[in-house]
């Protein structure tokens, strides 16, 4: 399935105009010429990025040209190190091979990732490449570690740099070819909705980051002496190891178990509410098990006067058509509700009428009315967002009955009050009272 959700949130830690207005006069510059003779020589029906040999080969691809892009430069950058007595110089070097490590295993989780379903994994192995991600996000903390103690002793015990015109420029080609590979990992990355290339993207604007800030540390020493070597590895080292935190909470978020996202849940909610005979939808759930594998529950409303078997036949059609067409296992479980009882109606209509004007971030869903001799029981269930405290929610309770209690006095409500799985950005929470007013 095509769905393109925002990149990883690491890409973030090198968010700005700055930044992307580089990127865009970089791939203006040829970038993008080059990664589409890559791809279109290299990987067979490479517009067909819903199947696994297709999406394999894109990672088979970035993994084989950023071994090759970083032990290039590791090897470039260490005998520089070693000859400058740089630390900083030496630290990126390492981090370069580092890197080359992460393409290796960036490349085995998606090989692994591949391998179809079986008995043990019924699901398949697609979340092989989310762990494969997080060991590169280990890996990244851990070398920035290793630069941490490196800096540390080289402030306490420093050592004479040479300034030479052929470092700056060995830098200055390490930096373009961290550019060009960044973009190129960012490109494939956003095309097959991989994690693990958009980590490799974010660790390369790092490197992009780290290097430029090598570059200061003997432009400042050659016109001025002052050797700030040691602490500028302390910059890159804090930097890199920022990075491999952010790469592995993205990371962390598929397999630890998301929030939907609004453009995924609106394309379901919408493929399965466009059927004659399903009235609403509610309570989507969505599991990921990898790239372009998701299985998927919702609640489907439909009328409670239509013969079950004809809506049961709705239901099984959409379940068979979503695969097919989605490429998602969608379960539904279908709700009857009334739809043309005329005290239900107006009641519904009461509740949700109030609610919009309480707080517009909350709905109900399985409203149901139960009629006693002195009083009309109200039954329905209420989604809040997560972010609400038991004092708000309990509150939003009192003040929705109050008002409805004050529309017929013989409103008796039975709220069950739930959060909903789909992904939203945090608002402010209501203060207490204030839709008192």
């Amino acid at each position: 399935m095509d769905y393109h959700r925002k990149t990883c949130e690491s890409e973030e830690l090198y968010s700005g105009t700055d930044k992307d207005a580089m990127i865009v006069r970089f791939e203006k510059n040829g970038e993008t010429q080059m990664t589409e003779f890559l791809v279109t020589h290299f990987i067979k029906n490479h517009e067909a990025v819903e199947k696994v040999s297709v999406r394999t080969a894109y990672g088979v691809l970035a993994s084989v040209v950023g071994i090759f892009c970083n032990v290039f430069l590791f090897g470039m950058k260490l005998i520089l190190g070693l000859v400058l007595h740089s630390v900083s110089v030496t630290a990126d070097a390492f981090n370069n091979l580092s890197d080359a490590g992460s393409s290796i295993i960036s490349f085995i989780g998606v090989k692994m990732a591949e391998k179809p379903a079986d008995e043990e994994h019924p699901f398949g192995h697609g979340r092989m490449e989310y762990i494969a991600a997080l060991i590169v996000a280990f890996l990244v903390m851990e070398v920035g570690f290793t630069f941490l103690k490196d800096s540390f002793s080289k402030i306490w015990h420093p050592e004479t740099l040479h300034f030479q015109a052929i470092s700056i420029t060995i830098l200055l080609l390490s930096i373009g070819v961290k550019l060009w590979l960044g973009v190129f990992n960012r490109k494939l990355g956003e095309k097959i909705q991989s994690k693990v290339m958009m980590a490799v993207f974010a660790d390369s604007m790092g490197d992009v980051i780290t290097t430029s800030a090598t570059i200061l540390s003997l432009i400042v020493y050659g016109l001025t002496g002052v050797n700030i070597d040691a602490f500028v590895g302390l910059g890159v080292a804090l930097v890199v190891m920022w990075a491999g935190f952010s790469i592995a909470k993205d990371t962390l978020e598929p397999l630890i178990g998301e929030a939907v996202d609004p453009e995924i849940y609106e394309k379901i909610k919408k493929y399965v509410e466009k059927y004659e005979g399903i009235v609403g939808t509610h309570d989507l759930i969505v599991h990921n098990y990898g790239p372009n594998r998701s299985m998927a529950s919702i609640h489907a409303e439909v009328p409670n006067d239509v013969n079950i078997e004809t809506s049961h036949e709705i239901i099984d059609r959409i379940e068979r058509e979503a695969m097919e067409e989605l490429g998602i296992f969608l379960v539904i479980h279908m709700d009857p509700i009334e739809t043309k009882d005329q005290q239900v109606l107006m009641i519904r209509g009461q509740v949700e009428e109030l609610l919009k004007k309480l707080d517009p971030d909350s709905s109900i869903h399985d409203l149901r009315v139960v009629n006693g001799e002195e009083q009309i029981n109200i039954i329905f269930d209420m989604v809040v967002p997560f972010r609400y405290s038991d004092e708000v929610k309990e509150r939003l309770q009192y003040e929705l009955i109050d008002g409805l209690q004050k529309i017929d006095p013989r409103y008796q409500c039975v709220i069950t009050v739930e959060h909903s799985y789909v992904s939203a950005q945090e608002a402010e929470t209501p203060k207490m009272g204030e839709n008192e007013k």
